[in-house]
């Protein structure tokens, strides 16, 4: 009886244990240098786009608050991330005074530039008033790949015991895909890198590493790996790849940017945030994300030996990139898909 209780209580210890591991979340970064302790966590340049506005258009410098040293300000001001980093046509930006007319001029524009709707504007105050400033942008991207992979078996991700879909090739695929991808390096079973050709100025980049650094770190190590490769580049005929499906939706609002008097003015940032709309398939990619700050005046408030597997089945990161820019202007670190493609929109 007791090696029977002994038992049960180490099943019920490991089923915690199991239960505290799927509470992980998925965590929204503002740049790409941003430090966070979720294995699973997201990029993309939207924040920095309106946070470069607000610099250039409303504050005319670099933002400082009076009394509050903020790390992530510091990073934001150094605005390593701007519109010369994406084609006209894929960003929207539009900053003002506080009024239903901005409303109204951003709702038509999104409307007319990508047939969109905002996730975020009906939950802003758009009551006019002195120092009230309200900064918006929406980044869009809907690209397919040259050819639709073929859809895979579903599979295990990593240790987890839920199968999720994949596609990719194997031995029974059409090799007109080999064409659409090219090997970056492949040094070992969990150390390879390769991109993706899509049908526009895209290109997708995925890379199978368990370092746990910043996404500017993690980009710059895949580019020197590419670098220093010797071996051969060509998707080969007996190679496989194989990537898991993602569907993410998620909202994050900045708070340790709100509340904090601007030095030199006497406004403050009263909201911060941010959503990301992505899916990613056999067929191609979508991705929406829209950002805003709203301001206001701070009276009013406070070579292979054997063929090689791709398999993108554990562990990795994944970069956006116009293929004629010198930085991404997406990035997701993926640790566990089933959590992630949970926050997706159905």
């Amino acid at each position: 009886m007791k090696k029977l209780v002994l038992l049960l209580s180490i099943l019920l210890l490991a089923s915690g244990s199991v239960m505290a591991k799927a509470d992980k979340t998925l965590d929204v970064l503002p740049v790409m240098s941003y430090e966070s302790s979720q294995a699973n966590r997201v990029w993309v340049g939207t924040f920095q786009l309106v946070w470069n506005d607000l610099m250039d258009g409303i504050v005319k410098g670099p933002v400082k608050f009076e009394g509050y040293k903020s790390p992530l300000v510091k990073q934001l001001n150094k605005q390593k991330f701007n519109v010369d980093q994406l084609s006209e046509d894929s960003y929207y930006k539009a900053y003002g005074e506080t009024s239903l007319e901005l409303k109204q001029q951003i709702e038509e524009g999104i409307k007319e530039k990508f047939n969109e709707t905002s996730d975020i504007l009906d939950s802003v105050d758009w009551t006019p008033g002195p120092g009230k400033y309200f900064l918006y942008a929406m980044l869009k991207k809907d690209f397919k790949f040259l050819t639709a992979f073929d859809k895979l078996k579903p599979a295990r991700f990593a240790h987890s015991f839920k199968k999720v879909d994949y596609f990719g090739i194997d031995k029974n695929s059409d090799k007109v895909l080999d064409n659409m991808v090219n090997v970056l390096f492949y040094n070992s079973k969990d150390d390879f890198a390769v991109s993706i050709r899509t049908d526009g100025n895209d290109v997708v980049y995925l890379y199978r590493t368990e370092d746990n650094k910043t996404f500017d770190k993690l980009y710059a190590d895949m580019l020197r790996k590419k670098d220093t490769y010797e071996g051969p580049r060509k998707f080969n005929s007996d190679d496989e790849l194989k990537i898991p499906n993602i569907n993410l939706y998620r909202e994050k609002s900045f708070d340790e940017l709100c509340n904090h008097k601007i030095q030199g003015t006497d406004m403050l940032i009263s909201q911060a945030l941010e959503t990301i709309d992505f899916k990613m398939d056999n067929e191609g990619v979508k991705l929406k994300s829209e950002a805003a700050i709203a301001v206001t005046m701070s009276s009013l408030m406070p070579e292979r030996v054997k063929p090689r597997d791709f398999n993108f089945d554990d562990t990795f990161v994944m970069f956006l990139q116009e293929s004629d820019k010198i930085k991404p202007y997406f990035a997701l670190r993926v640790d566990d898909v089933s959590l992630i493609n949970k926050t997706g929109r159905k």
